[in-house]
Formats: structure tokens, C-alpha cells, sequence
């Protein structure tokens, strides 16, 4: 899968993760189980760019990870 295939996924989820919220709530199971769906997503991406880059994000904190 490429970054950008992968970037596509993630905007996709969080649309639908935003959907389910506003109409079932934050604790409902759909929101959970989509807000982990989003979190693998997230995960990949990490693991693609720190591959890539040697570096990852963490909030709003630069943290290289060499």
C-alpha cells in the first residue's frame, strides 16, 4: 500500500469515525470500535514514515527516533 493510499484511509476513517459519533456518541461501541480501526491506521503511517524518514511525531513534539 502506498503513503498516499494509506494517507486516504485515514481521512476516510475519520469521517466515519466523526459520523458515528455524532449520531451514537463517544462511548459507544461503533465510535470504539472505529477510533481503534483509526488507531491501526495511524499506526501503519507511524511505522511508514519513521521506516522512511527515521523520524515520527508525537503531538505537537518534533522526536527523532535515531
Amino acid at each position: 500500500m502506498s503513503n498516499q493510499q494509506l494517507l486516504n484511509l485515514i481521512e476516510k476513517k475519520r469521517d466515519e469515525l466523526v459520523e458515528i459519533v455524532v449520531k451514537h456518541g463517544f462511548s459507544s461501541p461503533l465510535a470504539i470500535t472505529c477510533s481503534q480501526e483509526l488507531d491501526l491506521l495511524l499506526n501503519q503511517y507511524n511505522k511508514y514514515s519513521i521506516k522512511k524518514t527515521g523520524t515520527f511525531f508525537r503531538t505537537k513534539n518534533h522526536i527523532s527516533s535515531k
